[in-house]
């Protein structure tokens, strides 16, 4: 896609370190824009999934440290910003049955903190907000349009449905001008096993005689990183969208069976799967069909997805095979 008219921007992305942020990173920096990184402080001065970049694109990214949950540390990167995206987040989703604090600390005062710090930026062309398809639950009707209702079935997801109508009060109480971007579920390269797909790769590639996994019937609109970064950048030169939630998806929905029956096929192999119980959600908690309406976001951008699933899974798979050392897969393989 032509994101010319970043060149020469300033931008600030809060969760550069993570995996989707260091593709939007990448993709910013190769525009032209001039990139500030907020990267989680750590007394080792790593770098996340930035590392991964090629260094003459690490050259020409500045890179901060520091935590979004900081008030005033945002106050001072937000400053003389044309664009800000931000993505910090707490994104475990089991982790938040244990510590849902941390995501009341993050992932809502995180996104206060980024409100307050643009509310009154004299340069602020326009806030990506990051939010999540989680936050819709199980799907009512489908495809999920951006007036669904909101489902906190998860503190995560309710952690963000929380972050999000911050945003929307902000933009009602103060006209800041910002879109809420609401990617369903995105995978790629630099994904932990957290998330289904490098958990089924990286043990399909470490020949386990048999695969780890959850519920198997939900249903996900998966969509390459790539293109979920992409939406991002084409939500924030978009015209007219002030205020507005957007989608980012594929409009097409594949179960988890239907994903490991895919990626088998590109691995060349066959294997049993056993049910995790660690990977299995609360009843009540567990999200049975996501599948993004994105009539929204390509009647207002040129936005459309580069990369089908399956070739998002291929070139997925080849890098997990190139950084297997990255995957501990005797912790979650046994």
């Amino acid at each position: 896609m032509n994101f010319k008219k970043l060149n020469g921007k300033n931008v600030f992305v809060t969760g550069a370190d993570g995996f989707i942020g260091s593709h939007l990173v990448e993709i910013l920096v190769n525009a032209g824009a001039k990139v500030r990184a907020l990267v989680y402080y750590n007394s080792w001065n790593e770098i996340g999934w930035l590392k991964e970049l090629e260094s003459s694109i690490i050259q020409n990214i500045e890179i901060v440290y520091g935590d979004v949950r900081d008030s005033s540390f945002i106050q001072k990167q937000v400053k003389g910003m044309d664009y800000v995206f931000h993505l910090s987040s707490l994104i475990a989703i089991p982790y938040s049955y244990d510590a849902p604090n941390a995501y009341v600390e993050t992932n809502i005062n995180g996104a206060m903190n980024i409100l307050n710090s643009v509310r009154d930026s004299d340069s602020l062309v326009r806030l990506i907000h990051v939010s999540t398809s989680e936050v819709y639950g199980t799907a009512q009707y489908t495809p999920i349009d951006e007036s669904h209702p909101l489902v906190g079935q998860s503190p995560y997801s309710a952690s963000k449905i929380s972050a999000d109508k911050m945003v929307e009060s902000y933009f009602c109480s103060f006209n800041i001008p910002l879109v809420t971007a609401r990617p369903f579920n995105t995978f790629g390269p630099r994904q932990t096993a957290r998330a289904v797909i490098p958990t089924i790769a990286s043990q399909l590639i470490s020949n386990s005689a048999s695969i780890k996994l959850g519920a198997l019937s939900p249903t996900r609109d998966f969509n390459y990183v790539t293109d979920t970064a992409n939406g991002m950048i084409a939500l924030s030169l978009a015209k007219n969208i002030e205020g507005k939630v957007i989608n980012i998806g594929s409009g097409i929905e594949y179960s988890i069976e239907e994903t490991f029956e895919m990626l088998c096929q590109i691995a060349g192999k066959k294997v049993e799967i056993i049910t995790d119980e660690m990977r299995i959600r609360p009843e009540k908690s567990e999200v049975n069909r996501l599948l993004a309406d994105n009539k929204l976001i390509k009647k207002y951008t040129d936005w459309q997805p580069e990369n089908s699933f399956e070739q998002g899974l291929v070139k997925t798979y080849q890098w997990i095979e190139k950084n297997i050392h990255l995957f501990n897969v005797g912790s979650y393989a046994k």
